[in-house]
């Protein structure tokens, strides 16, 4: 048996049970493994999860911001 990588992109779910599907009608042995791109220290994982924890409105949108700088200079 040799084996290869492949990655998909699915969209939903109904897209993963169908490439099970697909796989088990070939009898093709397969196993699904969540591949994070990266992986966060726990500092900068305690860092995120304080900003998500801030108060909204705090925040001022990039939108809000980038229209006001036009503004400012006469973009």
């Amino acid at each position: 048996m040799q084996a290869i990588n492949i990655t998909a992109y699915t969209e939903d779910d109904s897209q993963i049970e169908a490439v099970k599907a697909f796989m088990k009608a070939l009898k093709i042995k397969f196993e699904i493994a969540n591949v994070k791109p990266y992986e966060l220290s726990e500092e900068q994982q305690h860092i995120l999860n304080e900003q998500v924890a801030t108060d909204k409105k705090l925040y001022t949108d990039a939108e809000s911001i980038y229209t006001d700088l036009k503004k400012k200079y006469e973009l």
